[in-house]
């Protein structure tokens, strides 16, 4: 029985052209900055976003922690939305790690930042508060996509109030093509950004943090700190720049998945939240232990949670969609909607 995982897209694997790039790569000592596939990564990259340099680091976590350490120094703060990865999800390493405080705002319905209640949160220049450093947005947000225009708002907001903007950027492409532009009429806006390849992109390893030279000098000293830099690693570059090559455009498919998952849940009686991208949001209560067990039998791995988010992604095809709508109609024992098209 084939398995169907839907509990994020960081559990590709990677294809046969991907593994082909890799066991092919020419390889040095990156931390000598001698690794040509990792030179070539991070130059292909920084230019194709507009920045001038960047930084392969092995996860999407450490990127936007080296990031943050970048731009703050300790006793900093930066301001950043109550369920953004880099609050909530990265283990506190900004404060633990970096010594930066945290000032988290409620994230709106479309997956950003109130700029009032932001400006509202800067704090005094005043011994008493902490440094207000640093805006940080998130694009994806929980599958939402930023508009281009709140994006110019915020870079504007950020100009005038002296802060600089990073954007945890883990579904950037993702992002880009829902928009139908160019990744860099996105990250145009920032000052920092935070790439994962290890995601939709399907690479098994790998974020790219971009920014400008002096950002990039320092993050480059904190990677070594925090234990990230590494030898030989043009192999998984090799993967990032395969995937930027060849899994892009792809990721429509991926929405395209999402939708017509999200449709036949619908159809099924579930209460499923609007999908922009690859995430579909079930409202499933206390029911998600039982559909976590109940998908497992039927090889569905899903996580279980009342709010459950499910992922499309490369290794899931619309076949497979079909057998999963099919498994939460059952759970549920409804009959079996309409085929979603």
């Amino acid at each position: 029985m084939s398995v169907i995982d839907l509990r994020s897209d960081t559990v590709t694997q990677p294809s046969a052209g991907m593994l082909d790039a890799m066991a092919s790569a020419p390889t040095g000592d990156d931390v000598y900055g001698e690794d040509p596939t990792v030179n070539r990564l991070e130059a292909e990259l920084a230019g194709r976003l507009g920045f001038a340099a960047a930084l392969f680091v092995p996860s999407g976590t450490m990127s936007n922690l080296l990031g943050l350490m970048a731009h703050c120094e300790r006793g900093d703060e930066y301001i950043v939305g109550q369920q953004a990865h880099t609050y909530k999800y990265e283990g506190g390493g900004a404060a633990v790690l970096g010594s930066i405080q945290p000032q988290p705002l409620e994230v709106q319905v479309d997956g950003s930042l109130d700029l009032a209640q932001v400006a509202a949160a800067i704090k005094p220049d005043d011994f008493h508060f902490a440094r207000t450093r640093l805006l940080a947005l998130e694009n994806t947000m929980q599958g939402k996509v930023l508009p281009l225009d709140y994006l110019a708002q915020a870079w504007r907001f950020t100009r005038e109030h002296g802060l600089a903007l990073h954007l945890d950027g883990a579904r950037l492409y993702n992002a880009a093509v829902k928009l139908g532009v160019d990744a860099r009429d996105i990250t145009q806006y920032f000052d920092s950004v935070s790439v994962c390849l290890s995601k939709g992109l399907g690479a098994p390893v790998g974020s790219v943090l971009c920014g400008s030279v002096e950002l990039i000098g320092k993050a480059r000293r904190l990677r070594k700190m925090v234990g990230g830099a590494m030898r030989q690693a043009g192999s998984l570059a090799a993967a990032g720049l395969y995937a930027l090559d060849h899994q892009v455009q792809r990721l429509a498919d991926d929405h395209a998945n999402a939708q017509r998952l999200a449709e036949g849940l619908r159809a099924a009686g579930y209460e499923v939240e609007p999908v922009q991208t690859n995430m579909v949001y079930v409202q499933m209560g206390e029911r998600a232990e039982a559909l976590k067990a109940f998908a497992a039998e039927r090889g569905i791995k899903l996580s279980a949670a009342p709010r459950l988010r499910m992922v499309t992604h490369l290794d899931v095809s619309g076949a497979q969609i079909d057998q999963v709508i099919a498994t939460f109609v059952e759970f549920s024992g409804n009959r079996s909607p309409k085929r979603a098209n």
